[in-house]
């Protein structure tokens, strides 16, 4: 079953609700104002099926005080209804939803010349000439003008043959992409709680499905799906769309709100664009505050314009809008403009990029907003400049749900790109799954901050044969991802400048060279060690009879011990590897010829100990796999 989103245009009174009634057997008015005053003061809503495409109707109003209502509906049409009535033509909110259905850029559409039974052929046949010329141009130019009555029937079987047509010609939405559907009602049911509806405008949604809401950033669960009035397992992109919502009340949720997939999207106040004025606005400032429209929701903006200090009527340029109220927009969305006061549609526009940070300076950013626009309109190497820059302006790496975000693109595209780049050497994927991009200059300049530190730890530790990855990762790249800092490593050990053993970085080639002095009091450590056997001295008791200060001392017992010539078996007890290596031999010789069950005095026995020093020593080889602890008895393995 193909979906298609319906949406009526044209003045108030022009029989617009009466025509989808006639269409569809329902009457999308549900507000009982709208009943008793006869006129649609919100949007209404109803749906048909014509063989294996499902339409549902957005029905707006068309009184110019409830513009804002119709732009709440209009976001989301496939094609619209262009309605005429024949008794009055073209009429000033005709020309004010026809304008914005040009600058949200509805890509199809049809005319209907209503109340036709209400004027002579001669009349009609004027209304569809004036009308043939007042879409000349746009997007409607060539698109069927079907005459209809609602109330005697004539024309709706063409009507509904010319809609059947144009839905079939209308390519699917994208449902690969993430989940996002701006709230149009929000209610509560009996039986149900909280349901909200809206146009699904991307990705798709199912039973049980996790949700995130903006602005406020709470998780919900979905409890059930409707599309077209009926339950359904899911819906996708394209879709009239009913959900039922766990976890929150309905008055908590407004018109205006999104609901879109969970962990990808972050809200903001600012976004550049491209603005398009229309030829009856007037000029427009730099800094001049607007009504901004975006989806379902409605705020004030701050209009900052890139490299000029106003617009001209029926002119386009690029501006920063800075929202009073944060909105989840991506790039390739529409908005619509309409003047702070008196409020009348100015504009419109596309969103080109959700910055991050300091403003650039306008020669830059219209540079790279240009790029961007091209992407978007499909060009694939303009997607890949704007991805590389996207890419460089951050120190910190790119994740696939932020590029998705910031260029508009899918991800598979996105994917693509940055492996193209990548393998040009453009860019470094630091990581694949999760995705992590970043600029080759960040990742070689961590390197170089890394090896730097290296260099500094050895200078002020000459004893010291490594620094751990964590502290050499605090010391010098704490504000970076784990996977850049990584990446680096791994730069400077294929450059040869670094070297890793386990979790310890030191310079590539380094030896720790000791003075004599030193060497002496190393030797001495090992000897006592060694000439101790199983019944070790203490550590501090050797380290306070070398000729050396206990600081020195200490560093070349730390070295004894990451050389593994010494052995901490306890936080008590050291041992010298041979004296370990000798009794790992009479364990071996026990097994073969007494069996491998060992009980703890019978190791006493073996090595000659007292409990103080068998119990750390069996705890030690059931460590390191020599034995295993059976219950009172170990077994020799």
């Amino acid at each position: 079953m193909r979906n298609i989103v319906v949406g009526t245009a044209g003045h108030i009174d022009h029989g617009k609700s009466a025509l989808v009634e006639a269409l569809t057997g329902t009457h999308p008015d549900r507000l009982e104002e709208e009943k008793r005053r006869g006129i649609t003061l919100d949007i209404g809503f109803a749906f048909l099926e014509l063989g294996d495409i499902s339409m549902g109707f957005v029905d707006v109003p068309g009184h110019e005080r409830f513009v804002r209502n119709m732009l709440a509906g209009a976001s989301g049409f496939d094609l619209v209804l262009l309605v005429i009535a024949a008794d009055e033509s073209i009429k000033p909110q005709t020309r004010e939803h026809f304008e914005i259905c040009r600058l949200l850029a509805i890509p199809r559409g049809l005319v209907v010349l209503t109340k036709c039974d209400l004027v002579e052929p001669e009349v009609l046949e004027l209304v569809r000439l004036e009308t043939e010329e007042f879409i000349r141009g746009s997007f409607l130019e060539g698109a069927p003008i079907v005459a209809v009555s609602a109330r005697t029937g004539a024309g709706l079987e063409e009507l509904r043959r010319q809609l059947a047509r144009i839905a079939r010609e209308t390519p699917p939405k994208d449902a690969s992409r993430y989940f996002r559907l701006p709230i149009d009602r929000a209610f509560a049911m009996r039986g149900f709680g909280t349901v909200v509806t809206g146009t699904l405008i991307a990705g798709e949604v199912k039973a049980e499905d996790e949700v995130e809401l903006f602005p406020s950033r709470r998780r919900l669960r979905v409890r059930g799906v409707q599309s077209g009035g009926k339950p359904v397992l899911s819906a996708s992109a394209g879709q009239r769309t009913a959900l039922n919502l766990a976890g929150i009340e309905h008055q908590e949720v407004r018109r205006g709100m999104v609901l879109a997939a969970p962990k990808r999207f972050e809200a903001s106040s600012r976004l550049d664009a491209r603005i398009v004025l229309l030829p009856s606005a007037k000029r427009l400032k730099h800094r001049a505050r607007v009504h901004f429209h975006h989806g379902s929701s409605e705020t004030i903006a701050e209009v900052h314009l890139f490299g000029a200090r106003e617009m001209m009527p029926a002119s386009t340029g690029l501006a920063q809008l800075r929202l009073a109220d944060a909105t989840l927009a991506l790039p390739g969305d529409r908005f619509i403009l309409r003047q702070f006061s008196p409020v009348v549609t100015i504009g419109g526009g596309n969103v080109l990029h959700i910055p991050r940070g300091r403003r650039r300076r306008d020669p830059e950013a219209v540079s790279f907003l240009e790029v961007q626009e091209r992407s978007l309109n499909g060009d694939f190497s303009a997607g890949a400049a704007a991805l590389k820059t996207l890419v460089s302006s951050s120190a910190e790496g790119s994740t696939l749900a932020d590029l998705v975000m910031r260029t508009g693109r899918p991800e598979e595209e996105i994917r693509r790109m940055a492996e193209n780049l990548a393998a040009e050497g453009k860019l470094r994927l630091v990581a694949e799954q999760p995705f992590l991009a970043a600029s080759a200059e960040v990742v070689a300049s961590c390197m170089e901050r890394l090896v730097k530190e290296v260099e500094r730890f050895h200078r002020a530790n000459p004893l010291a044969e490594a620094i751990s990855k964590e502290d050499l990762r605090t010391r010098c790249a704490s504000g970076l991802r784990a996977e850049i800092f990584r990446a680096a490593l791994e730069e400077a050990v294929s450059a040869n400048k670094l070297a890793i053993a386990g979790d310890l970085v030191k310079r590539a080639g380094r030896s720790i060279h000791l003075q004599p002095g030193e060497a002496r009091a190393k030797d001495q450590i090992e000897r006592e060690f060694a000439r101790g056997g199983l019944a070790a001295p203490g550590v501090e008791a050797v380290l306070t009879t070398l000729p050396v200060e206990m600081g020195q001392a200490q560093k070349l017992f730390q070295l004894l011990l990451r050389e593994r010539v010494l052995l901490k078996i306890s936080n008590d007890v050291v041992l010298h590897r041979e004296t370990v290596d000798h009794l790992r031999a009479l364990l071996a010789e026990y097994k073969r010829t007494r069996g491998e069950r060992l009980a703890v005095a019978d190791f006493k026995e073996l090595a000659g100990i007292s409990r103080k020093y068998a119990i750390p020593l069996l705890e030690y080889l059931d460590r390191t796999g020599v034995t295993r602890r059976v219950g009172d008895y170990r077994v020799i393995l």
